[in-house]
């Protein structure tokens, strides 16, 4: 059995990460106060800064792009950013107001009625045709980069099954650029360099359970449609996708801010504050390698849909003090 609290914090003590309030411990995402709440808003590449002007109205590029940021979003409500920030596909989340814990409304409260192989954890499955009988040895096709989907396939890897590790020649995993962690989550795995673009529906043919990270526009768009793959004989049994916001939404998230949509923080005696590095990462990682293990021990084929967001929101209790 894995340390699941290990699980949560190794990349902060890898890297050395601390909790720093109202930033994260990577620094890139930030809680800042609006008219009506708080904000989380992820500015980690220079597309997401390059966003700002357009998001907030700015005639031109702030000299100091958060401080432009704080200022402006206090004038502004969170439906009104979180709009505009979809829009621009830049990352962030309005944190919910406790109260809707108790209402339908709340992601936990809906993802938690899901039924299917993954009963009882916070994911959504849809079911297909019969499979093959579950093997003990099974193949696993990760697409996915960074925390979520390569810890996912790490935890299958210790499960049993043989994990290959497809990274884009022309987007090569970020996590590369920290090789402690890379290693740490990919280490025994196949890694294969592959143009996504002709080489992947090759890959994924052999595989039992294919583990992606994408919004599945950005997939259809090359061709691979999860729902036509599972519905054909012969195809994966499982197929694991880890989104910001479900597999309907468009929005895109990173771990923090995630956390954040899902109400999962803590509060100081200035406001929420970020409770770990990057939660909903290694969170929605744990809670897909959990969902993809039961879903292959039934006769049917799952699409496993797996939002951090709702993750978050499961595991969010009641807010403690930092």
């Amino acid at each position: 059995m894995p340390d699941v609290l290990g699980l949560l914090t190794e990349r902060a003590a890898l890297l050395g990460l601390r909790r720093r309030c109202d930033v994260s411990c990577g620094g890139s995402t930030r809680l800042l106060a609006m008219s009506d709440g708080w904000l989380a808003v992820t500015l980690a590449l220079p597309e997401d800064v390059a966003c700002v002007p357009a998001w907030l109205e700015l005639d031109g590029e702030p000299a100091d792009p958060w401080s432009a940021v704080a200022e402006l979003v206090a004038l502004r409500s969170g439906a009104d950013l979180v709009e505009r920030a979809a829009l621009l596909g830049l990352p962030a989340a309005a944190l919910p107001d406790p109260l809707l814990r108790s209402s339908s409304r709340y992601p936990q409260r809906t993802a938690r009625k899901q039924a299917g192989p993954a009963g009882g954890l916070p994911v959504r499955a849809s079911a297909f045709g019969a499979t093959k009988a579950p093997r003990r040895r099974f193949r696993v096709v990760e697409l996915g980069a960074l925390w979520a989907a390569p810890l996912c396939g790490r935890l299958l890897r210790l499960a049993g099954a043989e994990v290959v590790k497809v990274e884009s020649r022309s987007r090569p995993d970020g996590s590369r650029q920290t090789p402690a962690f890379y290693e740490r989550m990919n280490g025994g795995k196949e890694i294969v360099a592959a143009d996504f673009g002709a080489d992947l529906p090759s890959l994924i043919a052999g595989a039992d359970v294919v583990i992606e990270a994408s919004r599945p526009r950005a997939l259809r768009q090359l061709g691979i449609i999860a729902e036509d793959l599972l519905a054909r004989d012969g195809g994966p049994s499982v197929w694991v996708s880890i989104t910001g916001y479900g597999r309907a939404s468009n929005r895109v998230a990173f771990g923090d801010d995630a956390a954040v949509g899902g109400g999962l923080v803590v509060w100081d005696s200035e406001g929420p504050c970020f409770c770990a590095d990057a939660i909903a990462d290694p969170l929605s990682g744990i809670v897909a390698a959990a969902a993809a293990l039961t879903a292959l021990t039934s006769d049917r084929r799952w699409l496993v849909d797996v939002s951090m967001s709702e993750v978050a929101a499961h595991f969010a209790g009641p807010t403690l003090a930092a």
